[in-house]
């Protein structure tokens, strides 16, 4: 078998067998296949796609490439959640204790932000003492004892992947959706859920801008989750406007525990619930959408939710007071209002810029070696279709370094767009693929 033949089989648009896929991911992940002859492949793809069955032997084979993460020794079916990357999306933090109060285990191992603002890991690391660095077996004892634990991920998890996305980094393939849709299902397979729910996000601050594009790839990685034996559930919802109100790292804690109080913006409680009866159907807890979302609230009004997450927090060395003082998280020293220069109606956020703008002030990272800043961010005060008078707030930004205010203050109010006309009701969850 040589690579040659497999290059020139996917520009001809041919189909690749399962051995084929085998030795080009084991070749490459060993060194075997040099770079140029993978770049080659990669851009092949590009233009003539993979089908179903290529796209999940590709998933398969990147999983297999690294540690598989065993978690048969939980009770129940473990489900896990994806999201395709947003601007406020702190789905995470609600979502896990609010499932696992309903006695469905969540088993999440979670990574890092590169971007915006940090992940999800990042965002529990602002809670004083939270520990994400936590072994197998205490992860496993965990999730048994008390329904869920969030971690840091291990380090050898899909090492074909982390190589191929790196130079498809550099050699302009990223937007590819067979290459997306496995690079993502190749994580979740080898974390070990037996069912994924993903939140595939479009608008101007997702990955995927438009809504054919999402789903597309929503429909991919669907299609993928049948061919592996993992029931998967994909929900596109909107990223036109930043996902409830806070950008940044303990801002999102915050407002995660506002939405667990009953507090949280429409949005945001909206999309959990979602989300979370979605998670209960493939978990076998219930037997349709609007009997797991009816539970859901159930355990938000009653405040169990938040209970759990209390327990999560201490469990993993977190201090569990923030969920009774919010003043207990890291706090920036200058917040600045941003207010607007006209009157009239808020008819567009652009999440992206308002991201951008979180993270020239420190709430994320340009590089894996970036310091994040956990106080700072963004708080937006006004939505889309909300009425902002002349020199009224739009938005708080919550600043260490009072050098980076004007530019960001700047930036921030070009991040809304507003008109005279009341502009129609944005769409939040645009369609759910089964």
């Amino acid at each position: 078998m040589r690579m040659y033949d497999l290059i020139y089989k996917k520009r001809e648009g041919e189909e690749l067998t399962t051995e084929e896929i085998n030795y080009l991911v084991k070749g490459y992940t060993s060194g075997d296949i040099p770079d140029y002859q993978m770049s080659a492949w990669n851009m092949a793809v590009f233009f003539q796609g993979m089908n179903a069955r290529e796209t999940a032997d590709l998933t398969t084979a990147m999983a297999e490439s690294g540690e598989q993460i065993d978690l048969s020794d939980i009770g129940g079916i473990k489900v896990d959640k994806h999201s395709t990357g947003g601007v406020g999306d702190t789905t995470t933090l609600v979502l896990a204790p609010l499932v696992s109060s309903t006695g469905v285990p969540v088993a999440k191992m979670s990574g890092r932000g590169l971007g915006h603002t940090g992940g999800t890991i990042d965002k529990l690391e602002s809670i004083p003492g939270y520990n994400v660095k936590v072994g197998m077996e205490d992860f496993i004892k965990q999730v048994n004892e008390i329904g869920v634990a969030v971690v840091g991920q291990t380090g050898n998890l899909t090492p074909a992947d982390k190589k191929i996305y790196a130079l498809r980094d550099v050699t302009a393939t990223v937007k590819s959706i067979p290459l997306i849709a496995s690079s993502i299902m190749s994580k979740k397979t080898a974390g070990g859920a037996d069912g994924i729910v993903l939140d595939v996000k479009t608008g101007k601050g997702s990955f995927t801008p438009t809504l054919k594009e999402s789903k597309n790839l929503a429909s991919s990685m669907v299609e993928i989750g049948k061919e592996i034996g993992r029931q998967t559930i994909a929900v596109i919802t909107d990223m036109n406007q930043p996902l409830g109100k806070a950008v940044g790292n303990a801002l999102e804690v915050k407002e995660a525990v506002e939405t667990l109080r009953g507090n949280g913006l429409e949005d945001m409680e909206k999309l959990c619930l979602t989300l979370g009866a979605n998670m209960l159907i493939i978990a076998d807890r219930v037997n349709d959408f609007e009997e797991g979302y009816e539970l859901l609230k159930d355990k938000l009004d009653s405040g169990e939710a938040l209970q759990q997450f209390k327990k999560l927090i201490k469990a993993q060395g977190g201090n569990s007071q923030i969920v009774e003082d919010l003043s207990v998280l890291p706090d920036a020293d200058y917040k600045i209002d941003v207010v607007s220069d006209k009157s009239g109606y808020i008819s567009g956020i652009d999440a992206l810029e308002v991201g951008l703008t979180a993270m020239s002030v420190g709430a994320g990272r340009s590089t894996k070696e970036d310091e994040i800043d956990s106080a700072v961010g963004v708080v937006l005060s006004k939505k889309h279709g909300d009425y902002v008078n002349e020199g009224e707030t739009l938005a708080v930004l919550h600043l260490n370094d009072k050098s980076a205010e004007e530019k960001a203050v700047n930036r921030l109010k070009d991040a809304f767009v507003i008109i005279n006309k009341e502009p129609e009701k944005s769409t939040l969850i645009y369609d759910t693929i089964k």
